[in-house]
C-alpha cells in the first residue's frame, strides 16, 4: 500500500551524543538515514523530511517534573563548562540519574535532548492532524526516561511525550507497542493510571535485562486495570517465539481497544548479534514486525501510525538495515529483502566507520512462525511468556486467553 510519511530529521538531531565509547552512538541514525536516502526513500512521493524544532519546557512538563528539566539545563552548562561546580550540585544530578555510566553529562544535554522530543511531537502532530497517515522520529525512542530521573540513556521520554501531547489535543485512546529488548517501563509509567493509555511491551525477561520490570503481572494502576500488557520472553528467544509472542498478543489487544492513533517503538537491540541483550532474533524478523505493526496500524487506526527508533547497538551491520526497512514499510514502499545494499551507502559507511558495510538487506531468515492460535505447548518458556501475559490481562479486557 502507498503511503504517505512525515520524516522529522535533520543532523542536528545527531547531537543527542553521550560521548566516545557510549553504546548509543549516534552514527546509527547517520547511516540509516543514508541508507534510506541511497535507496530513494526520502524522494518518494508522499514522504515529507521536516527539520525539527525543540520540544518547549511545557511540552516537556507533560511528562517530566519542572525540577528535572531545571536538572538537564544545569548538567549541560556544567559540561560546557559554562558556570562553576557549586555545593550540592553533583548530589542533585545524581539523584536525577544524570552523571552516571549510562546517562553522562554533556554540553547542550537540554537542547539536543528537547530536540529529539520535539521531533517525535512534530511526527505525532503531522498524523493527528492529518497532513500524513504516518510519522517517523527515527531519533526518538527513548523510552526509560522517568518523571524525575533519566534511566538507561534517555534524558526526555519522547514517545511519552508525544502521547500525551496527543491527548492534550483530544485523543481518547492511544495504544503503543514496545518492541525493544528492554521493558518500555518509562512510557508504562507515565500512563499507568490512564485507561485511555494502552501500552504494549514484548522484552526479554526482567531476571536477565534492564531494567528489571516488565512481567506479565504488571497490568496497570487501580484508574486503568489492563491498560499495561507485558510479554517477559526467555533469553535465547529466536525468530520464530519471538514473533509467535507478538502475534499471540498485539493483534487481539489492539483489536480489542481500537486505538485511534497506533504509536510504536522498534528498538532493534533484540538482534542476535546485539552486545547489550541476550534475545537471538535476526534482521528479517524485525522487517515481519515492522510489517505487522503497519498492517495493524491500517487495521485498527485508521492508518493513523507514529514510529520511533529505540535501542540497537550494533550501529552499522543491524540499525540502518532493520530501520530502513521500518522506514520503506512505512512509506509504502518495502525493499526487497535479497536487494544488495547501494554502492554509495557502503561507500559512505568505509568513510565513516572502520567496520566494513553489510552487502544484502537481509541475512536470509524467512519471517516465518508457529501460530499460537493453533496450539501451544505447556512446556515450552515462549508458550508459558504468552500465556502468562493472556492470562493476566486479556480477561481485562472480555477477551479468552
Amino acid at each position: 500500500m502507498t503511503c504517505t510519511l512525515h520524516l522529522s530529521w535533520d543532523e542536528r538531531l545527531t547531537g543527542y551524543d553521550f560521548g566516545p565509547g557510549h553504546p548509543l552512538a549516534p552514527i546509527r541514525v547517520k547511516l540509516t538515514i543514508e541508507l534510506a536516502r541511497a535507496f530513494g526513500l526520502l524522494d518518494q512521493a508522499g514522504v515529507s523530511v521536516t527539520p525539527a524544532q525543540p520540544a518547549s519546557d511545557a511540552e516537556l512538563q507533560f511528562v517530566h517534573d519542572p525540577g528535572y528539566i531545571a536538572a538537564v539545563k544545569a548538567a549541560g552548562e556544567l559540561a560546557a563548562g559554562a558556570r562553576a561546580m557549586e555545593d550540592g550540585d553533583f548530589r542533585s544530578l545524581l539523584g536525577h540519574g544524570l552523571g552516571t555510566e549510562d546517562d553522562p553529562v554533556f554540553a547542550g544535554m537540554h537542547d539536543a535532548s528537547s530536540l529529539v522530543a520535539g521531533a517525535t511531537v512534530a511526527a505525532a502532530r503531522a498524523v493527528w492532524s492529518g497532513s500524513a497517515q504516518h510519522g517517523a522520529s527515527i531519533a526518538g525512542g527513548l523510552h526509560h526516561a522517568m518523571r524525575g530521573h533519566a534511566s538507561g540513556f534517555c534524558i526526555y521520554n519522547d514517545p511519552a511525550i508525544a502521547i500525551a501531547w496527543l491527548l492534550n489535543q483530544g485523543a481518547e485512546r492511544v495504544a503503543y507497542v514496545d518492541i525493544d529488548v528492554h521493558h518500555g517501563d518509562g512510557v508504562q509509567a507515565a500512563f499507568w493510571d490512564d485507561p485511555r493509555v494502552l501500552t504494549i511491551s514484548l522484552h526479554e525477561h526482567p531476571a536477565t535485562l534492564f531494567p528489571g520490570t516488565g512481567r506479565a503481572d504488571e497490568t496497570g494502576g487501580a484508574g486503568a486495570p489492563g491498560s499495561a500488557v507485558n510479554v517477559a520472553l526467555p533469553a535465547g528467544t529466536r525468530d520464530g517465539g519471538w514473533l509467535r509472542a507478538l502475534h499471540a498478543v498485539v493483534p487481539p489487544m489492539l483489536r480489542q481497544f481500537r486505538p485511534q492513533i497506533l504509536v510504536s517503538q522498534h528498538g532493534c537491540d533484540t538482534h542476535w548479534s546485539d552486545p547489550l541483550a541476550n534475545l537471538e532474533v535476526t534482521i528479517d524478523a524485525q522487517r515481519a514486525a515492522h510489517a505487522a505493526i503497519h498492517t495493524l496500524a491500517h487495521e485498527t487506526a485508521g492508518g493513523r501510525w507514529l514510529l520511533t527508533g529505540g535501542g540497537g547497538y550494533q550501529l552499522v551491520q543491524v540499525v540502518p538495515r532493520t530501520w530502513t526497512h521500518l522506514l520503506a514499510e512505512a512509506c509504502g514502499h518495502p525493499i526487497d529483502p535479497a536487494a544488495p545494499t547501494p554502492a554509495a551507502w557502503r561507500d559512505y559507511v568505509d568513510a565513516s566507520v572502520t567496520e566494513a558495510a553489510p552487502e544484502v538487506m537481509t541475512e536470509g531468515a524467512s519471517g516465518a512462525f508457529p501460530d499460537f492460535d493453533a496450539g501451544y505447548d505447556p512446556a515450552e518458556p515462549v508458550d508459558q511468556a504468552i500465556m502468562a501475559t493472556r492470562n493476566a490481562v486479556f480477561p481485562l479486557h472480555g477477551l479468552f486467553p
